[in-house]
């Protein structure tokens, strides 16, 4: 991996050095345990949500499979089940969200100009817990204890009565395992946001994809107690005999779904929002000038954020709520489309407005575009409460789904990974391979799911194992199933086309695409450090503001070097005044011990070996008093007062 090292002209030489001697990590067994440099952080995620994204999409191949030709036998029932369920899971739980958190891990200190997340050692907990919560549900499936029930597991199926063995065990404890990464890594990000950023950046100044990942963020932590408090009655019902979802017992199966869904729309936004974010991010780079109204664009980021709290009902338009329920979430989710819309309509504007470079970032860019407005028409018809009831539960449901988050999430960060390659990797990406890759995505895509809208209007439901060949679906489903290879085969290309910019690209320039954020003022990949100055913003656009270049050169001081130590700057939450500058923590196994004291009890619980548990509890609560137990100063360790 190359380096093109940033010149510094404001720092002297021994700066540099010394920030290379606090910041740098050895190149060793323990530093890997125990890193907490937010960009190393950042890479694993990506790293490990793409593995995760690789078993889902296999999963998915198998499915679609099993439904090219009528009652065809690939998998059993009991297999196509896990399968299923295990793919829908893993797309959203350990694909989408921790994908995105990547990105924002990776980049939002560089864009804000900060050294590091504001909590380091909580970023390398939520990583390790990430990891270990996706392999504690994908080592079920060769068991053949996967979760078996759908990814949004309702009740009274998820029952042990009807759903007998450690299948949906492993759906709730794994979920709660899972949820303890998202919500301390939105944690992180909040206060990061507001509190890291560098002088001069207020809030009018913040780049939209910080704003996509802040929005997110206060979106899991409060939309992620509702799916824990789920999970927990859910468990709570199968091991230990409570009767919150079991009517015989006085419960009701509906408060599943309402809690599963008053996280499960917002979490829709969790995802889409980011990518959003990423959208606005990339395209200043490849139009030549600033995405249009930027005000607008926070205040629909914001909008969204806050009216995705109150569209979970349509959902359930099937399930017998009062009628006055149905007006109200109808509405809401028709409104909710226009903060969308003028995200669209902004984008579209800059690309109108702009020079156009047609490289591959901008194709993705384009391909979700198009994507996510069919995806958002057919969402709109949704909110339409008769329609809604005569498509629910069949395919026409999974096609608006699959149109939502392929094209709404996954495009978008393709078009990341593109943009942002050169960043986190020293090495530029092949061109060509680049654009077969989009090419056959894009169509591999739409082939296989804008089908699914007919055989969804003709009457197949989802979730079904296999199906009769009168219905006239055989034609369509083996459409679908050669779209799903050909999406398959573009994919394949994308992860050909990073392991060849890996080995054989050429060394990246640190600012290959002349970017307006902050991340391309830095070093590809950047420095242990990030900035050798912490800069002073002085625009929007700080990587295009000659004020911003001049501050981190004959504008540098002593204040923003910083190379006394691993630190970096507080900054004031609006206007970022400078408060005072932090230390920063040194790598621990801390967080490594944790989250392995945390899959230990998990495990122990989903094998009733409660005594096992206890222990591993134990563990937990000493490690957590271990890193909160405040260091000795080194004048109280020689007895002088402070």
């Amino acid at each position: 991996m190359s380096t093109t090292t940033s010149t510094a002209p404001g720092v002297g030489r021994d700066d540099l050095a010394r920030l290379a001697e606090h910041w740098a990590e050895p190149r060793s067994l323990r530093a890997w345990f125990t890193t907490v440099d937010h960009k190393k952080i950042g890479r694993r995620y990506l790293v490990t949500a793409a593995f995760f994204f690789v078993l889902a999409g296999l999963s998915a191949l198998v499915m679609r499979t099993q439904l090219a030709r009528p009652e065809s036998g690939v998998v059993s029932p009991q297999e196509y089940n896990q399968i299923f369920t295990m793919h829908g899971t893993a797309m959203i739980f350990l694909f989408a969200t921790p994908m995105l958190f990547g990105f924002g891990n990776f980049l939002v200190p560089l864009m804000i100009g900060s050294r590091d997340m504001a909590f380091p050692r909580l970023n390398a907990f939520g990583y390790w817990v990430f990891l270990f919560a996706g392999l504690f549900m994908w080592a079920s499936l060769p068991f053949g204890a996967a979760p078996n029930n759908g990814w949004f597991a309702y009740a009274p199926l998820n029952q042990v009565q009807h759903n007998p063995g450690l299948h949906m065990d492993v759906y709730a404890l794994g979920l709660l395992f899972l949820g303890i990464s998202t919500t301390s890594g939105a944690i992180n990000f909040i206060v990061t946001a507001l509190k890291l950023r560098a002088p001069g950046m207020s809030l009018n100044r913040v780049p939209l994809f910080v704003w996509a990942i802040v929005a997110t963020a206060f979106m899991v932590v409060f939309a992620l107690p509702a799916l824990n408090a789920d999970n927990t009655m859910l468990f709570l019902d199968r091991r230990f005999g409570t009767h919150f979802f079991d009517p015989s017992g006085g419960g009701n199966v509906l408060l599943w779904q309402h809690l599963f869904w008053i996280f499960g729309h917002p979490d829709v936004y969790i995802i889409v929002l980011s990518a959003l974010g990423i959208v606005s991010a990339v395209l200043p780079a490849f139009t030549r000038r600033g995405v249009v109204a930027y005000s607008l664009i926070v205040l629909s980021i914001v909008a969204i954020a806050i009216i995705s709290f109150g569209v979970w009902v349509h959902h359930m338009f099937a399930t017998g709520l009062p009628q006055l329920s149905y007006s109200f979430f109808s509405a809401a989710s028709t409104v909710i489309t226009i903060p969308s819309g003028i995200q669209i309509f902004a984008w579209l504007a800059t690309m109108l407005l702009g020079r156009l470079v047609l490289r591959v970032p901008l194709l993705f860019v384009i391909g979700f575009i198009v994507t996510f407005v069919l995806g958002g028409l057919t969402g709109a018809m949704f909110a339409v409460t008769a329609f809604d009831q005569q498509v629910t539960d069949s395919y026409f449901v999974v096609a608006h789904f699959h149109y939502v988050l392929i094209g709404g999430a996954v495009f978008p960060m393709l078009a990341g990974i593109y943009y942002w390659l050169p960043k986190i990797t020293g090495r530029m990406y092949h061109e060509g391979l680049g654009r077969w890759a989009f090419w056959l995505t894009f169509a591999g895509m739409h082939v296989t799911f804008f089908p699914m809208h007919l055989t969804g209007l003709f009457g197949m439901p989802r979730r079904v194992y296999t199906y009769r060949s009168e219905p006239g679906w055989d034609g369509w489903n083996l459409v679908s199933t050669v779209g799903s290879y050909l999406l398959a085969l573009g994919l394949l290309l994308v992860l050909v086309g990073v392991v060849h910019a890996l080995r054989r690209g050429r060394p990246a320039p640190a600012d290959p695409w002349e970017g307006d954020s902050l991340e391309w003022s830095t070093a590809s990949p950047p420095e242990p450090y990030n900035f050798p100055v912490i800069p002073r913003v002085h625009s929007l656009h700080p990587a295009w503001d000659a004020r911003t270049a001049e501050s981190t050169t004959t504008g540098a001081t002593a204040e923003r070097v910083l190379s006394d130590g691993r630190r970096t700057l507080f900054t004031s939450e609006l206007d970022a005044r400078t408060e005072r500058a932090v230390d920063m923590p040194e790598s621990s196994f801390k967080p490594l011990v944790l989250a392995g004291a945390l899959l230990v009890f998990f495990t122990a619980m989903l094998l009733a070996a409660y005594p096992v548990a206890v222990v591993a509890a134990l563990v937990v609560a000493a490690t957590i008093a271990a890193w909160l137990w405040p260091p000795r100063r080194p004048d109280e360790e020689l007895g002088v007062a402070s």
